[in-house]
């Protein structure tokens, strides 16, 4: 880690007996210690880039895209470059059978509320649903074009099916057709709660 190297210690320290899911925790410190350096580079060639075309920075707008970005790093550190910090670092898996895609909706999910941890369960479902209401959220206040529930949903959707094609080409995660449900539920709710507080806004 570059950044988070010495608190991670720590909470190694102190927690790692003690949490059994200690891995996953892991994981979050690494994503986000990705996520702060690869978040620097991008706004500054993003800043240098309308620099250079003289346009003005309007930081309000800025903030937006800067959480925005923040998620959608956050988002595929934590599924698809798992173990990659750099993109030299990245190996792609082409001959994979594609009879290790999960093409069967739900099966595997039910399995898991058969398995010895809840949390496998809730990981999975409400996990995936959750990972995606900022999408729903974030992305129609971005693109005031392009903000109707259908072009935000299939958005969604694409970005979903583009994470698990992803993991399977790089063998970091399961492909399974059960992200690709909860991910555009989560998507849906995610935009649900935008029109709302769009609605709220306007009315006040």
């Amino acid at each position: 880690m570059i950044f988070l190297g010495p608190l991670f210690q720590i909470v190694q320290t102190h927690y790692q007996a003690r949490i059994n899911h200690f891995p996953l925790i892991e994981l979050i410190f690494y994503s986000l210690d990705k996520t702060i350096l690869y978040l620097l580079i991008f706004m500054v060639l993003r800043w240098l880039w309308q620099l250079l075309r003289h346009k003005p920075i309007h930081w309000r707008r800025e903030v937006k895209v800067m959480i925005f970005t923040v998620y959608i790093l956050m988002l595929l550190f934590l599924t698809v470059f798992r173990g990659i910090y750099f993109p030299w670092q990245i190996q792609w898996h082409l001959h994979r059978p594609l009879s290790q895609i999960n093409l069967t909706p739900l099966v595997q999910t039910l399995k898991l509320t058969q398995g010895r941890s809840p949390l496998d369960f809730f990981y999975n479902s409400l996990g995936n649903i959750f990972w995606f209401l900022p999408f729903g959220i974030g992305a129609p206040i971005l693109s005031a074009k392009h903000r109707s529930f259908w072009t935000i949903t299939l958005a969604g959707i694409i970005l979903s099916v583009s994470i698990e094609i992803m993991q399977f080409l790089l063998y970091t995660g399961v492909s399974d057709i059960d992200d690709v449900i909860f991910n555009t539920l989560g998507t849906m709710i995610g935009y649900m709660i935008y029109a709302l507080g769009h609605h709220w806004l306007k009315a006040k």
